[in-house]
């Protein structure tokens, strides 16, 4: 799966959900995708700004998590995904991507 088809497919399902009150952004080295929670429902885009909370991990890996293939703890434990800024951030999206 390309950024692109992530980013649309993270915009299908945020369209049905209700702001978090924070921004977060997954860079990959492929690009960013940048979530503004504090609008309702949240914005996606592949903005590449300054946000609340920054998630780094490659593209496969981010793909893994979003489809439900890779628990989002056991990819931090394991140094797949590495979090900046508000961890508490970090960890209201489980519910915002499920």
């Amino acid at each position: 799966m390309t950024l692109a088809e992530l980013t649309e497919k993270m915009k299908e399902g945020a369209g049905s959900k209700q702001g978090f009150g924070n921004t977060v952004k997954f860079s990959t080295p492929d690009g960013a995708i940048f979530i503004d929670g504090k609008q309702s429902p949240p914005v996606v885009s592949n903005d590449d700004g300054a946000a609340d909370c920054t998630i780094k991990m490659t593209l496969s890996d981010l793909v893994d998590l979003i489809g439900g293939k890779l628990d989002g703890m056991t990819a931090f434990m394991t140094g797949k995904l590495k979090v900046e800024g508000d961890m508490g951030v970090a960890m209201k999206l489980q519910s915002i991507l499920r």
